[in-house]
């Protein structure tokens, strides 16, 4: 069953029952104030955050998002100045939206924030969903899996744990030894653990992953509840910031908000201007990778392109167009398209399988291709993405990096600066600063051509793309391996126009003689093409966002996230089985 299969069934008294485990999700006497006694309480909250610049409450069993809104209730009113709270939650049947909205509107105290939750209610996609509420200086990483999965894959530590599973007797695989002991090493020292069961096996669990357990007076009909506490004593980590980036491409600029959201201060470098690599062209493509294999790397790849989508839709005036069409280029990738379309990977509705003659409907141009239709795939304007993530960037160019008791010490035209922890996004300049880094330089030149707007083509891809963009559009890119010159050519764009008709003959041909501008600049991949994220290896407080190739746009929102995370020790949004994919010290990579 997948995690979106969460049938419902109504009790008389207006609440919802899971017809899977036979139990309801909250108590007949008012669920808020169950969930604020039996967790909020029972986690010593808030007193147990007082003081604190981050702190991290993980939960076990989501259900309607009751017990989150009544902690987003409590932090919004008496959350410490300035905090930060991180949120993960599991979930192995993902209850309709409808269902939540219908359920949560008994408390029209939490309207507000029921409103944020509902607006962000994830789709059926298995894996790890990142929430956003930046008004409450909130992050909440959703796992739609099951428990034992979850927690294996979770690297975060909480300070307190809601343990909100059904009745033991009616869901025991929640309550197992091997779930305690996974909830003890996935917590920080002195974390609270707090839950509506009493039972046996439940007490002796927690006791037996170390925890020190005891019995408190309950909530309505129940006579008792579980409060637990980890021996040790909770504590902020030292302050992260400032924390150097280097480069104001979009990896830099993703790095750099990813850190402010955190409350970081993030201080860029650029040698030349925002964009000047290659994140300047006047519009990308946002699209999903498209891995048939269904396996780790395509999971990444679903991931980081909805992150991206739900990142980039809060930017007025960034999206120049919606829905991209991939064509097939081959027999086989009918077929391919057809096994992603139909997987769980993405919500359904986000890739739809078009026969030819839908396609050029599509496309506006008969074509004998199958295509792949992404409603929500974007042309993006990439300038106005880093205007918005990575304004007025320390325009120097770092010579070098030394290591010092301090951190690092950066040198350049001025005096040096000694930073605690740096950020690498240097794109095919990777290697000035990190000399080892497995970077494949891959010169790219796009062309464009002015167009009235009502006549602007659609954006599609082929292996070639087709972008729209302000006054025109734009279509390539070529690919050579190897090359580093960024002068504009002839031959280049004689390839982009080939390739162009390969795809939309008629549209290829009314350009013959056209004025065509362009733009050439040097992509940075990796022998697996995958990204590199997260630390340097063997270089303690350096970190790499590198390698991105041609798909920057889509993979770094995500991976953005992950090296903010990486470099301030809190919760990233990737799983770890996902994280090592990108992990710089994997050896695909070289």
């Amino acid at each position: 069953m997948s995690p979106g299969d969460a049938p419902i069934e109504w009790t008389e008294d207006g609440r919802p029952r899971s017809s899977l485990y036979g139990d309801a999700y909250f108590g007949a006497d008012d669920g808020l104030s169950e969930s604020r006694a039996v967790f909020l309480e029972g986690c010593d909250l808030p007193a147990a955050w007082a003081g604190r610049r981050s702190f991290t409450v993980a939960e076990l069993g989501f259900g309607t998002g009751l017990n989150i809104l009544a902690l987003l209730d409590l932090w919004r009113r008496e959350g410490p100045q300035g905090g930060r709270l991180h949120l993960f939650s599991v979930e192995a049947h993902l209850m309709p939206r409808e269902d939540a909205e219908r359920a949560l509107a008994a408390w029209p105290e939490l309207a507000p924030l029921a409103a944020l939750l509902l607006a962000q209610w994830p789709g059926k996609r298995r894996g790890f969903h990142r929430i956003d509420l930046p008004e409450s200086r909130v992050s909440l990483d959703l796992a739609l899996m099951e428990v034992g999965e979850a927690l294996a894959q979770w690297e975060g530590r909480a300070d307190a744990w809601f343990l909100d599973g059904f009745a033991p007797g009616l869901n025991p695989d929640m309550w197992r030894d091997e779930v305690l002991q996974a909830v003890a090493a996935r917590s920080a020292p002195g974390a609270r653990a707090a839950t509506f069961t009493v039972a046996g096996q439940v007490r002796r669990g927690l006791a037996a992953a170390g925890f020190e357990v005891r019995r408190a007076p309950g909530h309505g009909r129940k006579r008792e509840r579980l409060e637990a506490v980890l021996p040790g004593q909770g504590r902020d980590p030292g302050p992260a910031g400032p924390v150097a980036v280097i480069g104001a491409g979009i990896a830099g600029a993703a790095v750099r908000r990813a850190l402010l959201a955190l409350g970081v201060e993030a201080v860029p470098f650029e040698a030349e201007a925002p964009g000047a690599g290659a994140s300047g062209n006047p519009a990308g493509l946002v699209t999903p990778r498209l891995d048939a294999g269904l396996g780790p790397v395509a999971r990444l790849a679903a991931q980081a392109y909805l992150r991206a989508l739900d990142i980039y839709a809060g930017l007025p005036g960034a999206v120049i167009s919606r829905g991209v069409l991939q064509l097939a280029a081959t027999d086989r990738d009918a077929g391919r398209f057809a096994r992603i379309a139909a997987s769980d990977l993405f919500p359904e509705g986000t890739l739809r399988l078009l026969d030819p003659a839908a396609a050029s409907a599509r496309l506006g141009e008969v074509t004998d291709r199958a295509g792949l239709d992404q409603p929500g795939a974007l042309s993006l304007d990439p300038r106005r993405v880093l205007q918005a993530w990575c304004r007025a960037p320390s325009a120097a160019r770092i010579q070098s990096l030394e290591p010092t008791d301090g951190g690092w010490r950066l040198s350049g035209p001025s005096e040096p600066q000694i930073f605690r922890t740096v950020i690498l996004a240097t794109g095919a300049d990777l290697r000035h600063l990190w000399p080892a880094a497995p970077i494949l330089p891959v010169r790219g030149q796009v062309s464009w051509v002015a167009a009235p707007d009502p006549e602007t083509p659609r954006a599609a891809g082929w292996g070639g793309y087709l972008a729209p963009m302000a006054g025109g559009f734009l279509f390539g890119a070529t690919f050579r391996r190897g090359e580093v010159s960024t002068d504009l050519t002839d031959e280049d764009h004689r390839a982009n126009l080939d390739s162009l008709a390969k795809a939309r003959p008629a549209l290829a041909a009314s350009l013959a003689g056209a004025a065509l501008g362009g733009r050439a600049r040097v992509r940075a991949t990796t022998r697996d093409h995958l990204p590199l994220a997260g630390a340097v290896p063997g270089a303690p407080g350096l970190l790499v966002l590198g390698g991105l190739g041609s798909r920057g746009l889509t993979w770094a929102p995500l991976l953005g996230e992950h090296v903010a995370a990486r470099a301030t020790g809190g919760p990233s949004p990737l799983p770890g089985d996902l994280a090592a994919l990108v992990d710089p010290a994997r050896r695909s990579a070289t």
